[in-house]
């Protein structure tokens, strides 16, 4: 099993490397042995590209070892024809030796098939190796799979006393330029990002990743009664966004208006999402719209910034009363991360 596990942990290694790239797919990481050596390694690049299996097998240098490979793949192969076929046509074509899987797949496309499949054909087959840190490496795309609704990840900052903003509405700077940037790369690694209306006015954000390298994420804002600027920057059509509202429903280029019921509830917004095929959400504010996420146990992960500096009065940060499950240190501000 240790050998199992040694393969394994290469295999999540190359699976990480297709964060912010692969969604709505899951992140896959395929390693591939032969008398313990390793012949062949791949993973899933990006949407609509090769599954981790086909990019490992074409690193072989000579296929006729596949006959004689154990083949390491973090998620279980599929069986279902999609953007590419099979996966476990492949391995089973191939006639490798034996296949390792660290989780089974929730897509019910999949779901145990991609395993019977090989089975069928005298594979050997060994699941849950590594299986926990395979799911939580991957756990934007099982809470979709499994609780039908986007990952939902919350971020604030706030100050050493407990304020988001002073009393009118201005932010800037609580956190240092490290965290800020830090932002910029986890809005790379998510589907969308997500604020509230007060937080559009105020901030006039624009919410991408100029200070990161990486795909600009789709931008959600709520305007109920659209009262905000259509001159703001979320309105520039520069990147794909929705706004949900009461008012209307229009969809221009990189604009969507998406209309909601009069008492409609994040849950109905998720709801919206998930049908859309976003895989996670970044909720960045304000503090309303964040506690209305916790109040209504809609989230799976809160990460939190406190800086330095202290207001004395203000807007009052989110409640999560947690202990928080890592706490890092980011050039001088603590960062807390909880799971819920």
């Amino acid at each position: 099993m240790e050998k199992h596990e040694l393969f394994m942990r290469r295999a999540l290694e190359l699976a990480e490397l297709g964060r912010g790239n692969v969604s709505p797919n899951p992140m896959v990481g395929c390693v591939i042995t032969v008398d313990d050596q390793i012949i062949g390694e791949g993973y899933h690049e990006r949407y609509g590209g090769p599954h981790a299996e086909p990019n490992a097998v074409a690193d072989v240098n000579n296929p006729d070892l596949l006959e004689k490979a154990t083949v390491y793949v973090t998620l279980e192969p599929c069986a279902h024809v999609g953007k590419t076929p099979p996966c476990a046509d492949l391995l089973v074509g191939k006639k490798v030796k034996e296949v390792i899987i660290a989780a089974v797949d929730s897509n019910p496309l999949v779901g145990g098939k991609g395993i019977a499949k090989l089975r069928e054909t005298g594979i050997p087959v060994v699941t849950g190796v590594l299986e926990k840190e395979a799911r939580s490496q991957n756990r934007r795309f099982f809470t979709q799979m499994e609780k039908n609704r986007p990952y939902v990840l919350l971020k604030w900052a706030q100050t050493r006393d407990g304020f988001v903003a002073q009393s009118d509405y201005d932010s800037k700077w609580i956190s240092n330029a490290h965290s800020r940037q830090l932002v910029h790369r986890w809005r790379a690694e998510e589907d969308a990002v997500l604020v509230g209306t007060k937080t559009a006015h105020y901030d006039n954000p624009k919410l991408n990743v100029r200070d990161w390298s990486g795909r600009d994420p789709l931008r959600i804002v709520i305007d109920k009664q659209l009262t905000l600027d259509p001159n703001g920057y979320l309105f520039d059509q520069t990147q794909p966004t929705i706004c949900y509202n009461l008012i209307k429903e229009e969809e221009l280029e990189n604009l969507h208006y998406v209309q909601l019921m009069p008492d409609f509830q994040v849950g109905d917004l998720l709801a919206d999402l998930h049908r859309r095929k976003v895989q996670s959400v970044l909720v960045e504010g304000g503090s309303i719209l964040l506690q209305h996420f916790i109040s209504q146990d809609l989230w799976d992960e809160a990460r939190v910034f406190t800086g330095k500096v202290t207001f004395g009065s203000g807007i009052p940060s989110p409640h999560l009363n947690l202990v928080p499950n890592q706490t890092l240190d980011i050039m001088g501000d603590r960062l807390d991360v909880y799971y819920r």
